[in-house]
This record gives C-alpha cells, structure tokens and sequence, in this order.
C-alpha cells in the first residue's frame, strides 16, 4: 500500500512514489501495488469517539465511517507500508498527520500505552522538501514516526531535497530562491533520487516475497 499525502498528481512526491511502484512491481506479478491519494478523499482526522477502545470490542483499526475507513483496513492487511508527504512548514501535510492520528490511535492501548498494529511490515517514509540537506530543519513526520517503528517496524526513510516546488519561477514571488541553483542540483540529484525510490521498492517486495 502507498499513500500519498502530497496534494499534486504529478510533481514530485507523486514522482517518487510511482518509482517505488515501478521498483516493487518489477520484482514480480505476485507483488500487487497500490497507491491512495489522501488529497482525493473526504475524511478527517480522529474524532476522538473512543470506538476503538469500547470493553470487550477494542479493534486496532480506526472505526468511524467515512472515506478513509477502507483504506485503514486495506493498510492492515496490507504487507508493506509506504508513506510519502513534502514537509510544508517543516512537516508532513495535514492530510498526512490526519490520516496517521486515524491509523495509529487504534494501535494504542491506554491499558498499558503499547502500540500494536494488525500485523508487522516493512515500511518505506518517503519526504520531499524546497530545503537543501545542509539546511535541513524539517521534522517531517515527527511523533508518528516513533509510533510507526514501535508497531509496524523500524522504516527506512527518502529523502529528496531541494526539489522544485514550481516548473517556471519566473511567474512567480520566489526571489528567496536560486532557481539556477536549484536547476543545477535537480540535474545532478533528481534522477538519484528517484532511482532510490524504484531500489526501495525492489527491497520491500523482495522481502515480502
């Protein structure tokens, strides 16, 4: 399962993460790969309504109904786990964050604060992001990252950096930026970048396999 929290079709979290596709698909037609894009569903974030943790019904998969509720399932049946989101203001989309409160509330227990998901599997968090690694002050997906590792496995992590945010920078107010620079490095690292994302998921669908 993939799940895109970046809100464009096309530009660079989506790039990565249909390279991870391509990556896993190619290892083998037993591998099914699917992507969900958050930016496309009606849903919120956890609405605190404790279903999850009724006496003698305690379920560790998200209860309340709207769109997001079958893809909560299909992650937990699911046998690897890739999350992608840029960092807006140093951290993963809101999408992205509501769709982790409703995934990892249920794995919580307030009996003894454990986290236990469904079931374990191989996890792949993929970042984009306009700031370079020497500039790096992004704390991407943050908490939920710990709760990730406690109940699904410690994830491997991507991380593009000083990707473009738009195709012309002419057209727009982003005088802040060296859009040379940037070009510059894009030719040199983007195409690293996405070759990392199609390595990773030849990875993972080999060590489902």
């Amino acid at each position: 399962m993939i799940i895109d929290g970046g809100p464009r079709k096309t530009f660079n979290t989506a790039s990565m993460l249909k390279k991870f596709a391509e990556g896993a698909a190619s290892v083998s037609d037993q591998i099914e790969v699917k992507t969900v894009r958050l930016y496309g569903l009606d849903y919120k974030g956890c609405m605190s309504c404790m279903a999850c943790k009724v006496r003698d019904k305690v379920s560790n998969v998200c209860k309340f109904k709207d769109a997001l509720t079958p893809v909560l399932q299909e992650v937990a049946e699911a046998d690897g786990l890739v999350l992608g989101s840029p960092n807006y203001f140093g951290e993963i989309t809101a999408q992205m964050r509501a769709f982790l409160e409703r995934l990892a509330f249920a794995w919580l227990s307030y009996n003894d604060h454990s986290l236990t998901a469904p079931k374990r599997m191989p996890v792949v968090l993929v970042e984009t992001q306009n700031g370079t690694r020497e500039s790096n002050n992004c704390n991407g997906y943050g908490t939920m990252e710990y709760c990730i590792a406690q109940a699904l496995g410690e994830p491997e992590k991507l991380i593009a950096y000083n990707t473009y945010q738009v195709k012309k920078y002419e057209n727009y107010e982003l005088r802040g930026f060296s859009e040379p620079d940037k070009r510059k490095y894009r030719e040199e690292h983007w195409e690293e970048d996405l070759q990392s994302a199609f390595d990773a998921g030849k990875r993972m669908a080999e060590s489902i396999l």
